[in-house]
Formats: structure tokens, sequence, C-alpha cells
């Protein structure tokens, strides 16, 4: 019962935080509103959350704190595929010009590690940590189609395909014939399925067993443009063996070490 109990209220918590996280600054009142419990159990969950820091308290209300920003970007610096990706996003950028993401698998979604990018707007507001489904883009689509069967069929099984847009590949026959392609050319190129008028072009990054994507955005008009595809996609696999030659030459030198003076979005 005790291991029952700490298990639900670690589950309020994050609760708690979800809630904080959509609605920004909040009253214990509003918290209890939401949560469907009185103001006092709102307020011991704030007041709990705040004293471990990820909670700010001002006047009276609440948020979530800058802490979540720390702890995730010590385990964005911690991972080796981030580090050895810069140089090849930084150049991809350079060349093609084109807001360039890197992004990994977890928990079946696709998760944007680091992007590359002059703030040109696109129409899609991504940042470190954004998170989509897999199946509505190229950038999660050749994770999907390079993952191990079993990995795959557990992601598919496990997760709606739901429609972002009416593009949106939501038949399970028909994605799995999608990522046979996929798997079969080494890259994946889609648009209008994630956000209308917005594309990507994506190659696979496997590494001691990690799958990651290398991306980029543009919009749908260009995207349809046929030469210039096949450019971006030349691009993307050069910059992708050049991720896995970094990767190589760090191994020789032990793991990243997180870098809390870094700027880098």
């Amino acid at each position: 019962m005790g291991s029952t109990t700490s298990l639900k209220t670690i589950l309020r918590a994050f609760e708690v935080i979800r809630i904080l996280d959509e609605e920004g600054e909040a009253q214990p009142s509003d918290i209890a509103a939401k949560l469907g419990t009185s103001r006092a159990t709102a307020h011991q969950y704030l007041v709990s959350l705040a004293k471990v820091g990820y909670v700010s308290q001002n006047d009276g209300r609440y948020d979530i704190s800058y802490r979540f920003l720390e702890t995730g970007n010590q385990k964005k610096y911690r991972s080796w595929l981030f580090h050895a990706a810069i140089p090849a996003l930084m150049a991809l950028h350079e060349e093609t010009g084109e807001l360039s993401h890197l992004g990994v698998e977890e928990d079946g979604e696709w998760v944007l590690l680091h992007r590359e990018t002059d703030q040109r707007e696109t129409g899609l507001s991504l940042y470190s940590g954004s998170r989509l489904p897999l199946h509505t883009h190229a950038a999660g689509k050749v994770i999907l189609a390079e993952l191990p069967k079993e990995r795959r069929d557990e992601i598919l099984d496990e997760h709606e395909l739901f429609a972002s847009t009416d593009q949106t590949i939501t038949d399970a026959d028909e994605l799995r014939h999608r990522l046979r392609q996929v798997s079969q050319n080494g890259h994946a190129v889609d648009w209008n399925e994630e956000t209308s008028g917005i594309g990507f072009v994506a190659c696979p990054i496997t590494i001691d067993g990690q799958v990651g994507s290398i991306s980029v955005v543009e919009s749908a008009t260009r995207l349809r443009r046929e030469e210039y595809r096949e450019y971006l996609v030349d691009e993307l696999k050069a910059a992708a063996d050049d991720i896995r030659d970094q990767y190589r030459r760090m191994a020789e030198h032990g793991p990243p070490q997180p870098d809390s003076s870094s700027s880098r979005s």
C-alpha cells in the first residue's frame, strides 16, 4: 500500500506541473479546480515542488521554474550524438540556409535535441525539447524505419496514429509500406503532414544502437521542386556521414561533459 500511495503522489505532482506548463502562473485554487481536489491539497503539492526548486512562487502565484531548463540542458550536453552533430548541423545550415534539426526517439515520440537556425519564420515553432509524433513527419519516419522491427511494432501498436493535418498518414498498413520505402531510399521527404504548408527532408543516424535523425524544414512549395529536394537529400546524407565520423573520433576521448556556460539553442 505504501508504494502504491507514493506512486499516486508522484503522478499527481507531475499533473500539477503539467497544468502549470499549460496554464502558466496559477494560484492553488486554480490548480485545485483542474485536479478536482481541495485547495489545501493543491497548495501542499505546490509548496513541496517549490521546496525542491521545480516550481517558483511569486505573490501567491506559482509557475514552473527554470530548473527544468537546467536539467534538460544537462541531459542534452551529456549526449555524444549532440556533440558529434554540432559541426555538421552548422555546416548544413550555412550551406542550405534552411532550419536544421537533430532529433532522437524517446517514449515513442520524436524529440528535438538541437536546431540550427537564423530564426527565419517557417510556420513551425519548435525548440530544444519539443516533441512530435514519429508518424507525422519525415524526421520521425526515418527513425521509425531504422528502429528494430520489435521496437517499431511496439510504437505503432501502442501510439495512436492521429491526424495532425488531413495529409497525415493514419493507416498502419499504409505507414508500414511508406517506412519500407524510406528504409530502401535511406531518406524521407514529406510535406503538409505535420503542419500545412511545411515539409521535412530527413536522413537517419544510427550510432552504437542509438537511432536519431537529421533534417531540414522548408515550405511545401519549395519541396515540391524535385531538383531542390534532391539537393537537400544529398546535403543531409553528407551531414549524416560527417556526424558518424565525428562520433567515432570523439569516442577515443571519453564522454562529453555538460557545459552550463553554452548558450546554444
